[in-house]
């Protein structure tokens, strides 16, 4: 069996697929009710909800532990793997994207007196906590729906 085939046909590699896909999905309708427009660019791009790096991770671990049983090794280490995900998710790339938006600003400001011209920087990039819970929840729901 060649790599590709292996994770093809690895049930846990499908869970943590499906449920990034509906968490981006997701995304592109959530933005379509909300700011009534179609934006694609949602389907693959960062932050908003719910968080698909939660998804992901969380239906993985819950995967494992449905599977090897919630007191395996294989389980405690997926879950504090998707703990370190929600934590940097939620905190790290949350205080990145509050960071590029003080630069955006700053920029503008330059910008608009002394006519320099800057790229804007990407400001949805981390997670609320309650778009991290969002995420938690679709991944549990995935896998327990696919398993």
């Amino acid at each position: 069996m060649t790599f590709v085939e292996g994770l093809i046909n690895n049930e846990f590699f499908k869970v943590a697929f499906i449920a990034w896909f509906i968490a981006q999905f997701f995304k592109v309708i959530l933005t379509l009710l909300i700011e009534k427009k179609l934006d694609i660019g949602r389907f693959w791009g960062s932050g908003g909800m719910p968080s698909s790096h939660t998804s992901s991770v969380v239906g993985v671990s819950t995967a494992i532990g449905l599977v090897n049983g919630f007191g395996s090794a294989m389980y405690a280490l997926s879950l504090v793997f998707a703990f370190v995900v929600m934590y940097d998710a939620s905190g790290v790339r949350r205080a990145v994207g509050k960071q590029a938006a003080i630069l955006n600003n700053m920029i503008h400001d330059l910008s608009e007196h002394k006519h320099i011209e800057q790229e804007q920087l990407k400001e949805l990039i981390g997670h609320t906590p309650f778009e991290v819970i969002g995420g938690a929840i679709l991944g549990i729901i995935v896998a327990n729906i696919y398993l």
